[in-house]
């Protein structure tokens, strides 16, 4: 796999399965997330932009906002 940085194009992830949120909604309003092949990170992706750019974090930043959304850190931004 090519090196991955922020920002670069979810086509040049080919070898990933995207993932979205069961809470998505049928307009595609959601975000996608794909684990990197080796360990290498998770990356998110607009689902309404497939071949558009992708975010990389670690798992360590991944988990860091998953457990602060599950503990409710970002319910404030919510409408």
């Amino acid at each position: 796999m090519t090196h991955t940085y922020n920002g670069m194009a979810s086509a040049q992830l080919p070898h990933v399965s995207w993932q979205k949120s069961r809470r998505s909604n049928p307009s595609g309003n959601c975000v996608e997330l794909a684990q990197l092949p080796g360990g290498a990170g998770i990356a998110i992706r607009n689902s309404r932009d497939p071949e558009g750019p992708a975010l990389i974090y670690t798992h360590d930043e991944i988990a860091a906002f998953i457990l602060g959304a599950r503990d409710g850190d970002f319910d404030h931004l919510i409408p």
